[in-house]
C-alpha cells in the first residue's frame, strides 16, 4: 500500500511538473495596416525610397522564442515616397512594369522562413526563401522581436529575380546605372 501511494505521489508531482513546463507553440498574425515595409534603391548619383504593403503575415513562436514566419507582400502597392507629381507617377509605373517587378503577372512576393537561430535575447539570424516574379532564392537577415513588435533589415539582389533593368551586369550606360541590391526595412506589429 505504501508503495502504491508513493508511486501515485511521484506520478502526480512529475505529471504536474511536466504540465507546468509545457511550452506552447503560437502563431502571431501581423497587423498589416499597422506594419510597414520600406524599400530603398540606389543608382549612380542618388537613391529612391518608398513603401510596399503587406498583404498577410505571421510569426511563429515556441514560448517566447521565434521559430518561423511567412509573409506575402502586395507588389501592386509599390510606391515611391521621395518624389511627387509626374516624377513619382513615372517611377511608380516603371517599377510596376515588366522592366522591374511585372506586377500585372506577379502581383505578390512571398517570404518563408526556413531557418531561425537565436543570436541574443531578442535577436535572431534568419534564412528564408524569397519569391519575386516567380523566382525563389534564399536570403539571410537579422530579426529583432520585442513583445508585439518585430523589425528586420535585409538586402536583396534584384538580378537573382530577373529584375535587371539598368543593372551594371548588362552593360548599361554609367549615368543610368541602378545598383543591383536594394534595401528592405520591415517594422511589424502583431
Amino acid at each position: 500500500m505504501k508503495k502504491k501511494i508513493m508511486s501515485l505521489v511521484f506520478v502526480t508531482v512529475v505529471g504536474s511538473s511536466a504540465t507546468a513546463n509545457t511550452i506552447e507553440k503560437e502563431t502571431k498574425e501581423v497587423k498589416t495596416t499597422e506594419s510597414t515595409v520600406t524599400w530603398k534603391g540606389y543608382k549612380v548619383g542618388g537613391s529612391h525610397t518608398g513603401t510596399i504593403a503587406l498583404q498577410s503575415g505571421a510569426l511563429q513562436f515556441d514560448g517566447e522564442k521565434l521559430i518561423g514566419g511567412e509573409f506575402v507582400v502586395d507588389m501592386t502597392s509599390i510606391s515611391t515616397t521621395d518624389l511627387e507629381g509626374d516624377y513619382k507617377n513615372k517611377l511608380d509605373g516603371h517599377l510596376a512594369s515588366d522592366d522591374f517587378f511585372g506586377v500585372a503577372n506577379h502581383p505578390t512576393a512571398k517570404l518563408v522562413f526556413t531557418k531561425v537561430k537565436a543570436t541574443g535575447k531578442n535577436s535572431y539570424a534568419v534564412t528564408g526563401d524569397l519569391t519575386i516574379k516567380g523566382t525563389t532564392e534564399p536570403v539571410s537577415f537579422e530579426v529583432s522581436v520585442y513583445g508585439d513588435k518585430a523589425t528586420a533589415s535585409l538586402k536583396v539582389d534584384r538580378t537573382k529575380y530577373d529584375v535587371k533593368y539598368g543593372s551594371g551586369i548588362i552593360g548599361t550606360a554609367k549615368d543610368k546605372l541602378i545598383y543591383d541590391e536594394f534595401d528592405l526595412v520591415v517594422d511589424l506589429q502583431m
